[in-house]
């Protein structure tokens, strides 16, 4: 039978002794499936912790075909706490045969796909945003820390086999308009929440025209629909850009085979597409730029791993070439990589963005993550990254909207939000038919020589140590670097209070924040659960110490636990006695990061029931190791002042979650023999 590129992948991935499949054949969707992964990356906001996980495994090296363990997130050093980290991390890349990628040379998702991503490969990161990878035709996965160790340490990563949707590209972008108005697009039709349990395959005519830079972005921001990932067919363009970073040989032509099934199928038509905005404070709250053109600017922020490559810094300095940033209006952009840095500098561009009146940022995530650059009080920022969740940003009371490189730009120089395609100016500035000409050394400005000698310098990235040195390696712990702090055992029943009762979409920022104030304890479990829900809820952590840490339960509404995949997000709860959380839906990585550290993970049966609880209630969870043991469902008795209310709860949990959670934990799990 005919597959999709995915299953195709997938298929090719299967660990052969747990799934009993015909090759060729489509895979049921929704059951339990282990793939081999190739390759994994880690950042050091939660590498720190995936490391000293791994470490308990005891495995001498990494059993990958490659890790990569890259600093991007807590490059702002204000005091001894991330250069600790970075050092932390630097020796157990030495120890353990990883390659380490030093602070300033970039964001782990770009400089990736520059350096190491191949079509056809598995990759698992510990970032949810790992899928980019997905531009370049791998499948790409974002997960916990906790999963990304077992990987390396030579373990399968279990996952439901996702539906797969595809989205049909016709036509061909017109100018002005970029990837992230794809990816809006399918945003603004899809949710949030509605690539849940699927992977997002683009095929069709209008592919070809979208360079391995713009589809990264689309599969970058596949993350926000909460799919399991989203993937592009290595073609002729995936080739060229190989090339053009001195990886030709890295090359394979993947594609869908012929009458593939889709799950869904989508269609857009690149031709008829707009300029778009995610507005304040949904990824998916998507409206026509048109639409917001009286709305003054004060911020302009253009980077992340979404857009930040050569491509994007190309477009932007085409639109701002010979202009200014407008009076009033802060600008920054902060290029994704070293190698991008260094030949847009070659090519002219970044001398451009300056003289406009940018402010040139680290290479590294700053902003994204709220490290540096916040708007002011009840500021208007656009910003070119991938989530604009309420006080992300680092300014409680700003409006965040999500815009390409091009309308950022053109916002700039005029101080309002604008449409691009509005606006007059030189797009073949930078590029040759459409197409970025700089990666073919086709521009007078930057030979062939140049972009390999900046994409192969690996001046900032250390490749691993040779296996015979590795016994002198010493791990350097600073003192901020604790241990992480086991699970609780399974109970039979307990019998809670509910200390928090939150809404929908509930994000992991809103969890466990980022930022220049909370990410420097990610090596600290005790330190940094304090923040636990605190957006929610700012007195949450007097709450759960007031009992002693003695337990409890956590209710929520639809898409619980969005947006990243720090597993820190269940860390905190763990630590501080959360033992169930009780929503109405799931996003797929902290439901798995829950299960990773004991916490029981529970879906109403009847929706309807989540109206009947409120904060300070107590519910009793009851036969819990049966419900565990033979996948029943789960059964909640609520006590409440009107009185006893039974409440079923849905047990979906595959059959080696249910075995994690009786063992107390992944890392339990794990050490007594789990596969």
């Amino acid at each position: 039978m005919a597959l999709t590129l995915a299953e195709k992948i997938i298929q090719n991935h299967i660990v052969p002794e747990t799934l009993e499949f015909t090759p060729g054949n489509p895979i049921e969707r929704g059951i339990d499936i282990a793939i081999k992964i190739d390759q994994t990356l880690t950042q050091d906001a939660t590498g720190t912790m995936a490391y000293l996980q791994f470490e308990t495994i005891g495995v001498p090296r990494v059993k990958t075909e490659l890790s990569v363990s890259y600093v991007d997130h807590n490059t702002l050093q204000t005091d001894f706490k991330n250069h600790d980290d970075h050092r932390y991390l630097q020796s157990i890349a030495a120890k353990y045969g990883l390659y380490f990628s030093r602070p300033g040379n970039g964001v782990c998702h770009q400089v990736h796909i520059e350096h190491f991503g191949k079509p056809g490969k598995t990759l698992l990161g510990s970032d949810s945003h790992t899928p980019t990878g997905g531009g370049i035709g791998m499948i790409a996965i974002g997960a916990g820390g906790i999963d990304v160790a077992v990987a390396m340490g030579g373990g399968a990563f279990h996952l439901a086999m996702p539906k797969v949707y595809g989205v049909k590209l016709t036509g061909t972008l017109r100018k002005g308009i970029g990837a992230k108005d794809i990816i809006l697009e399918v945003l603004r039709r899809e949710s949030v929440k509605g690539g849940v349990g699927a992977i997002y395959e683009y095929f069709g005519e209008g592919v070809e025209s979208l360079t391995v830079p713009q589809r990264a972005t689309v599969t970058n921001m596949g993350a926000e629909l909460g799919a399991t990932t989203s993937v592009f067919p290595s073609d002729a363009t995936t080739k060229r850009f190989l090339e053009s970073m001195g990886r030709g040989s890295d090359w394979t032509e993947l594609k869908a085979d012929e009458g593939a099934v889709y799950d869904k199928v989508i269609e857009i038509n690149l031709s008829e597409l707009g300029a778009l905005a995610a507005c304040p404070h949904s990824p998916d709250n998507v409206k026509p730029v048109s639409e917001l053109k009286e709305t003054k600017v004060t911020q302009v922020a253009i980077g992340s791993c979404t857009n930040s490559s050569l491509d994007d810094l190309a477009a932007v300095a085409a639109i701002v070439k010979g202009k200014h940033v407008a009076p009033g209006v802060e600008a920054g952009i902060a290029p994704g990589s070293r190698t991008t840095l260094l030949m847009a500098d070659k090519a002219g561009i970044l001398g451009d963005l300056i003289r406009a009146g940018f402010r040139i940022l680290e290479s590294a995530c700053g902003p994204c993550i709220g490290m540096g650059f916040a708007p002011n009080s009840e500021g208007v920022s656009l910003r070119t990254f991938n989530r604009n969740f309420k006080g992300r940003s680092g300014t409680a009371d700003a409006g965040i909207y999500l815009v390409s490189p091009e309308t950022a730009a053109a916002s700039a120089i005029t101080g309002f939000i604008t449409d691009p395609t509005t606006l007059e100016y030189d797009d073949k500035a930078y590029t040759k038919n459409g197409r970025i000409s700089l990666l073919d050394g086709e521009d007078p400005r930057l030979s062939s020589n140049d972009v390999l000698e900046d994409a192969t310098d690996e001046g900032l990235l250390i490749p691993p140590l040779a296996e015979k040195y590795t016994s002198q390696v010493e791990i350097l712990r600073g003192p901020n670097i604790k241990p992480c702090p086991p699970c609780k055992p399974c109970a039979d029943s307990l019998k809670l209070p509910v200390l928090l009762k939150a809404g929908s979409n509930v994000s992991t920022d809103d969890i466990m924040p980022a930022g220049t104030k909370v990410l420097p304890f990610r090596s600290n479990i005790p330190e940094i659960s304090k923040f636990t829900y605190e957006r929610l809820d700012a007195d949450f952590y007097k709450k759960a110490e007031a009992i002693n840490f003695s337990g409890c339960f956590v209710v929520g509404a639809e898409n619980f636990g969005q947006g990243s995949s720090r597993e820190h997000a269940a860390l905190g709860p763990m630590y501080l006695g959360v033992r169930a959380v009780i929503v109405k839906s799931f996003a797929r990585i902290h439901k798995a990061n829950l299960i990773n550290y004991g916490i029981i993970p529970i879906t109403f049966a009847n929706p309807a029931d989540y109206d009947k609880i409120e904060a300070g209630d107590t519910l009793e969870l009851t036969e819990i190791k049966e419900s565990l043991s033979k996948g029943t469902p789960f059964k909640l008795t609520l006590h409440s002042k009107n009185g006893d209310v039974q409440i079923e709860g849905v047990n979906d949990l595959a059959e080696r979650s249910r075995k994690i959670l009786l063992e107390g934990g992944l890392a339990v799990y794990t050490r007594n023999g789990g596969q």
